[in-house]
């Protein structure tokens, strides 16, 4: 585990977003309030990218339930 202060944090900010992904990185400021730097792990899935659902519907039953709630009964 490393610590650095703000100032030197702030100065030198890409290397120790860098190191962070090896080791523990604390920042430090003179009030005594203590920051922890943790790389979060990318994400691959798209947002989109959602499990199906197993149900035995075909493209005719979706699309009659689309006329279905298109119907007006005023």
């Amino acid at each position: 585990m490393k610590i650095y202060t703000f100032s030197q944090a702030r100065q030198e900010l890409s290397r120790i977003l860098e190191e962070s992904k090896n080791e523990e990185v604390i920042i430090s400021r003179r009030c005594g309030d203590l920051f922890a730097i943790v790389p979060r792990k990318p994400r691959h899935r798209s947002p989109f990218d959602i499990p199906g659902l197993d149900k035995e519907i075909t493209r005719s039953d979706i699309i009659e339930a689309i006329d279905d709630s298109r119907e007006c009964d005023i």
